[in-house]
């Protein structure tokens, strides 16, 4: 019988980027279609993220920032560029406030697949939760978005 090998340790800057497209991936939006909902309108101005990352089996990893930015505009972008990086998702399929879409991508020899529900409170703000597994390995991540105000002049 033949040993598997331990699986490579993933750096710290490729899982920091492979993070990054998963957020990413869970912030695009489908592409359009007859079935299809149109992607929600958000107020562009100073928003605060709270993100929770939790990979199977490891403690919560919590990330906030605070951004003056359009998340309309910045989906849009976003799927433009995991587009054009090779992940393909699902039609959004919308049940009042609650948007359902999947995403499958494969990068730098990776595949990521990830199944996302954004409820929206209003539009300013939004929560997003997605569950992914990449190359075998589960995490849950949490994406709570409000924004603070307008951006400062």
């Amino acid at each position: 019988m033949t040993a598997t090998p331990p699986r490579p340790a993933i750096r710290p800057a490729i899982r920091t980027t492979i993070r990054l497209f998963s957020l990413t991936a869970l912030l695009a939006f489908s592409t359009s279609s007859a079935l299809a909902a149109d992607w929600p309108v958000f107020k562009p101005g100073n928003w605060t993220f709270d993100r929770t990352l939790t990979p199977t089996g490891s403690l919560p990893e919590k990330v906030s920032r605070t951004d003056c930015t359009d998340p309309t505009a910045d989906q849009k972008a976003q799927r433009a560029m995991l587009a054009k990086a090779g992940c393909q998702f699902t039609p959004l399929v919308q049940s009042g406030k609650t948007y359902r879409y999947s995403a499958t991508c494969k990068m730098a020899g990776m595949t990521i697949k990830s199944d996302s529900v954004l409820t929206v409170d209003s539009a300013e703000a939004y929560t997003i939760t997605v569950d992914s597994t990449e190359d075998g390995v589960k995490t849950h991540e949490v994406l709570r978005a409000r924004r603070i105000g307008d951006c400062a002049k």
